[in-house]
């Protein structure tokens, strides 16, 4: 085994975009020479989250998160480095080697492929079930849902037995124990024996995007509670980060997926040729599985149930698809409370065409407002104009939002010229400081607003400048500075162990992945690419690098003679110390008057 050299990661690094791995996560905007858009690190609602494209980082302005993109899929994904290596090597057409690991890692990895084994047999165990005589429950719903074979089988659907039946099966397999309980397949009863963790069930193996079964859904055939129960958290699977039927739906020619809330309307869905349904396993949209969907669609057509648990579930997922940047329809079924039993009932032929009418955002969230109201009260109507004016203040196409301003006066019956009238009284209704906030037109001005709150001093900026410069002109910098500048002259500490780690380095040779020497040291990291995000005009490297450490020996010196100045007025020097540091006063003074 042997680890990956800094050669090998430079080259994965420089093979892929930046802005094109966090855009599969994050909306982003061009803002002069860099992007911008909502962080996902932390909630905000103005973009404080920076990607450059020329420097290949990413910095929050906001939440301080930074890195280069091994950073940002590691935190994005919550992976570790080598994973997220792996995901940018494969995505740059890159093969690595093996890469040495802990033995702790080994077990952990060991255990994990081990697990995949367990819920393979398992998956092939409840299939064959399925076509048994002790399944004749579960063979007579599949056929009231009017499933065929090929979906069964291309869905590997199955049917749960009773007690301990698969426990016995997986220990004739050779499956140990560890292996078996980790699954969470089994169970250890307050008897202290196994116990199954589905009985008599109509199984749905969950499968990740590379086919390999990760957990399961069982529905209960009978009056049992709950209707549904779902694997928990295991070393292969984590619900709020996986999706029902993606692995099959991301090879859809189609440019768009289809979100349902359970797993027969997904089944039901391709079985009747929409081969873009997903399902969000039971629980309600989470960012990761947002950001999951995006690596394969942008747009979206949400197609929830229709009771009111359907429509909250709607609304939360679509405030998370929005804030990652989705094209989002919302799917409008009539005659059905769900998209199985409207596809069962219609066809798919009708439910296409709700598909292609599939509403906006805006339209759904006006729609859904007009509910609760009555248009025939002034009061309800006053309140309606000014909730509309508030989801419309964020849409940021102009012409878009003429579109609606036209569609809304005319549906619901208020004046063009009301409605803008309460968008302008919102607009210039906040300060406007928050405005920039609000439109950052360069990283200038969000830099303006985080050195405002941290009450950066001149000093700590120069400390900043000379890091940055020794960061993109490596050695030039160093060759020129090291005599005269210290790591230890660094007051501020973040940039005392930069720069210390930095000349160690520069003193070796040339460094290819300044952000790799600090990986482990978030803060540090964070540190350098908000250094590294500020802007500066420098025509000539040699002179810019004189006048900057010009500045900092005077600081430096200016400081010594403040605190010679003290000792001199505090009168507890001896005679002999006195005359020391005088003659130091005086070297100074020369050294003063000789710099520019």
């Amino acid at each position: 085994m042997i680890r990956y050299d800094n050669g090998l990661i430079e080259e994965i690094k420089s093979s892929v975009n930046i802005v094109d791995i966090i855009s599969g996560y994050v909306a982003l905007k061009r803002k002069g020479r860099n992007y911008f858009g909502l962080c996902p690190f932390h909630n905000e609602k103005s973009p404080s989250f920076s990607v450059s494209e020329t420097k290949q980082i990413f910095h929050c302005f906001g939440c301080g998160a930074g890195g280069d993109a091994i950073g940002f899929i590691k935190k994005i994904e919550n992976i570790e480095f080598k994973e997220a290596l792996e995901i940018l090597a494969d995505r740059a057409n890159i093969s690595l080697p093996q890469i040495e690991t802990s033995e702790e890692d080994k077990k952990r990895m060991m255990l994990q492929d081990k697990v995949f084994e367990v819920n393979k047999f398992a998956a092939e165990y409840y299939h064959e079930n399925l076509y048994k005589s002790v399944a004749k429950l579960a063979q007579e719903y599949v056929k009231k849902r009017k499933l065929d074979n090929n979906t069964l089988k291309k869905f590997q659907i199955g049917f749960s037995g009773n007690f301990d039946e698969l426990y016995k099966e997986l220990k004739k397999e050779g499956f140990q124990d560890e292996e078996i309980f980790e699954s969470k397949l089994v169970l250890m009863s307050k008897n202290g024996m196994p116990n199954d963790a589905f009985k008599k069930r109509l199984m749905f193996p969950i499968k990740d995007v590379k086919d390999r079964v990760i957990a399961f859904g069982g529905r209960a055939l009978d009056d049992s509670k709950p209707k549904y129960i779902n694997s928990p958290d295991t070393v292969c699977y984590n619900k709020g980060r996986n999706l029902y039927a993606l692995n099959v739906a991301k090879k859809t020619e189609k440019d768009f997926l289809i979100m349902v809330e359970g797993y027969m309307d997904a089944v039901s869905l391709h079985q009747r040729g929409i081969d873009n349904a997903v399902a969000s396993l039971g629980t309600a949209l989470t960012e990761k599985q947002g950001r999951l969907l995006k690596r394969y669609k942008s747009k979206i057509i949400i197609g929830y149930d229709s009771d009111g648990a359907g429509q909250e579930a709607t609304m939360r997922g679509l405030e998370i698809l929005q804030n990652i940047g989705y094209d989002i329809r919302i799917l409008q079924l009539e005659g059905a409370k769900d998209p199985d039993e409207f596809v069962i009932k219609y066809g798919s032929g009708r439910f296409n065409l709700y598909v292609q009418n599939a509403i906006s955002l805006v339209e759904f969230k006006v729609k859904k407002l007009k509910q609760n109201l009555d248009l025939n009260q002034t009061n309800d109507k006053i309140k309606f104009l000014n909730e509309v004016s508030k989801i419309l203040l964020k849409v940021d196409n102009d012409i878009e939002k003429e579109v609606y301003v036209d569609k809304i006066s005319e549906e619901y019956g208020i004046s063009k010229e009301a409605i803008y009238a309460q968008l302008n009284k919102l607009k210039f209704a906040n300060s406007p400081g928050q405005r920039v906030l609000d439109r950052p037109a360069s990283i200038k001005n969000t830099e303006e607003v985080k050195i405002g709150k941290q009450n950066t001093s001149k000093n700590e900026a120069k400390e900043n400048l000379i890091i940055l410069l020794l960061i993109n002109e490596g050695q030039v910098v160093y060759q020129r500075i090291k005599e005269d500048i210290s790591p230890n002259d660094f007051k501020d500490e973040k940039n005392k162990k930069i720069a210390k780690v930095l000349y160690e380095e520069l003193e070796k040779g040339d460094i290819s992945n300044v952000i790799g020497l600090f990986e482990k040291e978030e803060e540090l990291v964070s540190h350098i690419t908000y250094i590294l995000s500020k802007e500066l005009d420098i025509t000539d490297v040699n002179k810019a690098i004189d006048e900057l450490t010009q500045k900092f020996i005077k600081e430096k010196l200016l400081e010594e003679k403040s605190a010679i100045l003290k000792e001199l007025i505090s009168g507890n020097l001896s005679t002999e110390e006195t005359r020391k540091i005088e003659n130091r006063l005086k070297d100074i003074s020369k050294k003063l008057v000789s710099i520019k």
